[in-house]
């Protein structure tokens, strides 16, 4: 059931207010803690990567919601809002805490009727749903899949090189680290529906192949094992 706004979508204003909000509000969740919050040592719990984390996801999900017909607005807000409170309570609650700080601020900083808010809060509360997409609405749906797109890719391979160091591992361990992201993409491939999202997971799991074959081939000098692995890439 489509979703009825106002004559106008949300406005670049509207939504650049909006991005201010969640920026600041993620930054208060660190400066709020006494110890810098919990994992803070972790780049990917930090303010800074979440935030970044979020305006990925709106640049993917509205790309997806064009293509797949969802209403557009719905998807950029929920998107926007999606992990607001995911650095000041659990994980397994951040998804319902993050819609009520999005209704409270939709409803005393614009004009939207119910029915849009309600569709944006409900996109947020199923983000974190773990069934089938096809369960769910397409906004929802364009959400989940953004948000599984993020950690596929270039930005699944840096954050996951970070976690080497602070794991104190060998930069010959990277060939492993990397096969957890050709993992996750596989994964992330039978969960999504979209003919969209799946174009962007072929793309960027090709990426992450190409990476890996290339790192094994600069550590071989170093590593024995890796020769094999190269040959068996190969065949």
């Amino acid at each position: 059931m489509g979703v009825e706004i106002r004559e106008d979508p949300v406005t670049d204003d509207e939504f650049e207010e909006m991005k201010q909000f969640v920026h600041d509000y993620l930054a208060a969740s660190v400066e709020s803690e006494d110890d810098g919050g919990r994992m803070r040592w972790y780049p990917w719990h930090s303010a800074q990567y979440r935030y970044n984390h979020i305006l990925n996801v709106v640049t993917v999900a509205t790309r997806i919601a064009e293509r797949e017909g969802a209403n557009v607005d719905v998807v950029r807000v929920a998107s926007l809002f999606h992990d607001i409170a995911k650095l000041e309570v659990d994980q397994d609650v951040h998804a319902e805490a993050g819609a009520r700080i999005t209704r409270e601020y939709l409803g005393s900083h614009c004009d939207y009727p119910a029915s849009f808010v309600d569709e944006v809060c409900s996109a947020i509360e199923a983000h974190s749903y773990q069934g089938p997409l096809s369960d769910l609405g397409l906004e929802a749906r364009c959400l989940i899949e953004s948000d599984l797109l993020d950690k596929v890719g270039a930005n699944g391979m840096t954050l996951i090189l970070l976690r080497m160091g602070y794991e104190a591992r060998g930069h010959t361990d990277a060939p492993e680290m990397i096969d957890r992201i050709v993992e996750r993409g596989q994964n992330v491939l039978d969960r999504i529906e979209s003919e969209t999202a799946e174009s962007i997971a072929h793309q960027r799991l090709k990426r992450v192949r190409w990476f890996r074959e290339w790192l094994l081939e600069e550590v071989a000098v170093l590593d024995d094992d890796s020769e094999s692995a190269i040959d068996e890439l190969a065949n």
